[in-house]
């Protein structure tokens, strides 16, 4: 059996007035954020899809789903630190994490350092190991038209246990 692990997530959620925008648990001052059951973190919910699958724990909505109360408005951040904790668990280490969001606007270069290292920090990882980078999708589809956001997630894990 190979010691190292690859997953793939992807997430996707719609923009509404009346909610704040979390990515990569920075909050984003902007007129709408991402409407969800927790704090519709899209890049960290990425993120998570692509541990969990590089893991086989399934997905997030199997690890935490949206029908538990316990989850409503939680810090996705929150949710990231018990996927670290169950690959931890099950004998795996994160070598790297390579995440991209998908958004027509706001500007995310100022906050993308700060992404990453709060991902890095809920697992527990240097901040070397997450690069998070943005683009636009030059006005096509949903995210293009400013209705919603979307993310981008690989992850490498190698077994360690």
């Amino acid at each position: 059996m190979t010691n190292l692990r690859i997953g793939h997530g992807y997430d996707v959620h719609r923009l509404e007035e009346g909610r704040k925008l979390i990515l990569g648990g920075v909050e984003i001052p902007w007129d709408r954020g991402l409407l969800g059951h927790s704090d519709a973190d899209v890049l960290v919910h990425a993120v998570m899809d692509a541990l969990a699958g590089a893991s086989r724990l399934g997905d997030i909505g199997k690890l935490f789903p949206d029908t538990d109360p316990a989850y409503a408005g939680i810090s996705s951040l929150k949710l990231l630190e018990e996927v670290g904790r169950l690959l931890a668990e099950r004998g795996f280490a994160v070598v790297n994490i390579d995440a991209a969001l998908l958004a027509q606007a706001p500007k995310i270069a100022p906050y993308k350092e700060r992404m990453a290292e709060n991902i890095a920090a809920a697992l527990g990882i240097e901040p070397e190991q997450v690069n998070v980078k943005a683009t636009t999708e030059e006005g096509l589809g949903f995210t293009g038209d400013g209705s919603g956001m979307a993310a981008h997630a690989a992850a490498l894990l190698e077994r360690v246990g």
